[in-house]
């Protein structure tokens, strides 16, 4: 067997990575629920494990997603994830056609061109140098890459990069030795002995023609294996940790295991695959918008990590999932924020022990119009005055006050309270004997959706106005109208719901399209879920988010949540609607107008025979 001292550094920082890591996963697995490990073992010896290997091959080496924020960025991460790889797999492949003995050391592959400084002799030798130079070089290009995104950020589609600690800078500078360093160390080796490749062999003879590369050789090996093993024994403690990790992570949510209602194994191994990117900083509107750069996911999520969490990194946060959209790894970081609000907040739900007994009225369909519909009442007049032009039975269930959803005390970390006002909303449901319940607002929908599983259908309204297009229930006409639609975050990022509210604006008006929309649609700020941010703050991503919708001069901004027409009618000086609104108004009034102005909402109380959708012309 080969060997030389100078190989113990990288032997050692193996050794102990590898020691680190299986430690650290095997507590993790073994701490996961009865639950959870019964899921992989069902899981395991199935497809989904192919699934898996797939995911990593896609995400972990080519990084796919990275490639769609940015194309420096993309190739930045692929060139040293699949680089590296493919010279690991490639040295392996290299050092056994080579090599008679059945079983080499780790390190022999790794530092094959030391032990074997001219292996022209074997088959396929000039293949391996050539193939080998090749993947050296597109690593190198990687580490160029990466050492100038630190200064130009800009290039690579970065406004911010993030702040990192002293042992992050400590992983990251010996990383960006290794490859430099082997290229030195073969370049000296092959500037001695005559061999190498396009890339080795050019720069051994550049080095050779000035430099006594002979008494180079040795420290030069030295200083590979040396950077190899600091780089190994600080990724265990490093935002590297999350190479390793991600691949396990993948694995483990291709089982079906996701975050529960508290942080646990699965939350941590979810904030240990965070690979500190820093993409989510400037996809956050609180950083674009407001110039807050403290609070993003990516800060969240190490202070978590290093368990020093901070109460103001914890709620400062609009809670509208674009950081997770655009996430390599796609962490659950709303969940996980959630779970860390519900330490600092004392849930007293025993402060609801004043509700009545729920009563309910029966009926085939249930309208929940919610909190903040109440407070856009044009909005439940317009669903109101559908209803009645379906000819449905339904029995509006919070019309003269009811409890909340619940979500909002939820997105507070109050998950008991909300529990309680569920309650007493299941038992009204259950008695009404209503088949569908249908609501105005994305945050009724989605708790509904997903909380309170329930035994009948859960629409929001835009999927009811689309069904009732679909069955000719309702005749519509065409309108004049050059309209945008804002995604609100519950309703498309939080439920997917993308197509239900663009096909019913296509069959009234003339919808534009925006640049960030769908999966990339942007906070309108009014969020319930921030209990930190400032006025100053709210009113610059309100401004901010009406720029952007308004760039093409719509006649009207169209939204499908209450708090979002609440929220951007502040801003506007277009007229911002709810679907409804303008569903309401194409069923009424075929022939209206372009450029109308519409009033404001009154704010008292309408009974049921006096609802009317108030509009003037200009």
């Amino acid at each position: 067997m080969k060997f030389d001292l100078f190989v113990l550094p990288f032997t050692v920082g193996l050794v102990v990575m590898v020691a680190l890591l299986v430690f650290k996963y095997l507590k993790w697995l073994k701490a996961l629920s009865r639950e959870e490990k019964e899921k992989i073992k069902q899981n395991v010896f199935s497809f989904c494990s192919l699934k898996a290997l797939k995911e990593i091959f896609l995400e972990c080496l080519l990084h796919r997603r990275i490639f769609k924020v940015n194309l420096f960025l993309g190739f930045m991460h692929t060139s040293l994830a699949f680089g590296w790889f493919l010279l690991i797999v490639m040295g392996n492949v290299e050092s056994k056609f080579f090599s008679d003995v059945p079983l080499n050391p780790p390190y022999y592959p790794i530092f094959f061109r030391f032990f074997e400084p001219a292996p022209s002799a074997f088959t396929f030798s000039a293949g391996f140098t050539f193939f080998m130079d090749f993947f050296l070089l597109v690593v190198l290009s990687g580490v160029v890459l990466a050492f100038t995104k630190r200064f130009y950020s800009k290039m690579f589609g970065m406004k911010k990069t993030t702040v990192m600690k002293p042992g992050d800078k400590f992983a990251l500078i010996s990383l960006w030795f290794i490859f430099p360093l082997r290229l030195l160390a073969e370049s000296f080796t092959s500037g001695v002995y005559g061999h190498g490749g396009f890339l080795t062999g050019t720069v051994g003879r550049f080095f050779a023609s000035f430099l006594p590369v002979g008494s180079l050789i040795y420290p030069s090996w030295w200083a590979y294996s040396v950077s190899l093993g600091v780089f190994f024994v600080a990724l265990p403690f490093s935002r590297y940790m999350h190479i390793p990790t991600e691949a396990l992570l993948i694995f483990l949510r291709q089982y079906g295991l996701k975050n529960g209602k508290e942080n646990g194994v699965f939350s941590d191994i979810e904030i240990n695959s965070c690979p500190r990117c820093g993409i989510c900083i400037d996809k956050c509107q609180l950083a674009s918008a407001a110039h807050n750069y403290s609070v993003q996911s990516v800060y969240f999520l190490r202070s978590v990590r290093e368990k020093s969490v901070e109460e103001k990194v914890t709620f400062d946060c609009l809670l509208c999932g674009r950081c997770k959209e655009y996430c390599p790894v796609k962490i659950d970081t709303i969940s996980i924020r959630q779970n860390q609000r519900s330490g600092y907040l004392p849930d007293h739900a025993e402060a609801y022990n004043y509700l009545k007994p729920a009563r309910a009225q029966k009926a085939d369909m249930i309208y929940f119009a919610g909190c903040m519909t109440h407070l856009t009442p044009a909005i439940q007049h317009s669903m109101l005055k559908i209803f009645r032009a379906a000819r449905e039975n339904f029995w509006f269930m919070d019309e003269d006050g009811s409890v909340c959803c619940g979500r909002p005390l939820m997105m507070a970390g109050k998950a008991e309270s909300a529990k309680r006002l569920m309650e007493h909303n299941i038992a009204a449901i259950k008695a009404s004997g209503a088949k569908l319940l249908v609501t105005s607002c994305p945050i009724c929908y989605r708790v509904f959706r997903e909380e309170y599983h329930l035994d009948i259908k859960v629409m929001h309204h835009t999927q009811y106005l689309l069904k009732l297009i679909n069955e000719n229930r309702v005749q519509l006409s065409h309108q004049d109208l050059t309209v945008v639609y804002h995604d609100p975050c519950e309703l498309g990022r939080g439920c997917g719901v993308y197509e239900e509210p663009r096909a019913v604006l296509q069959n009234i008006a003339a919808l534009l399209k925006v640049k960030n929309e769908r999966d990339h649609s942007l906070c309108c700020g009014g969020s319930l879920g921030n209990l930190q941010i400032s006025t100053a703050q709210r009113t610059a991503v309100q401004k901010d988010v009406v720029a952007r919708l308004s760039v093409d001069h719509p006649d009207i901004i169209v939204t499908a949540c209450p708090s979002c027409k609440k929220t951007l009618n502040i801003a506007s000086p277009v007229p911002v609607k709810d679907i409804a609104e303008i569903f309401v108004q194409s069923l009424e009034q075929p022939a209206v107008l372009k450029h109308h102005v519409f009033e404001k909402e009154p704010l008292q109380k309408v009974k049921k025979e006096e609802i009317v959708v108030s509009y003037s012309n200009k």
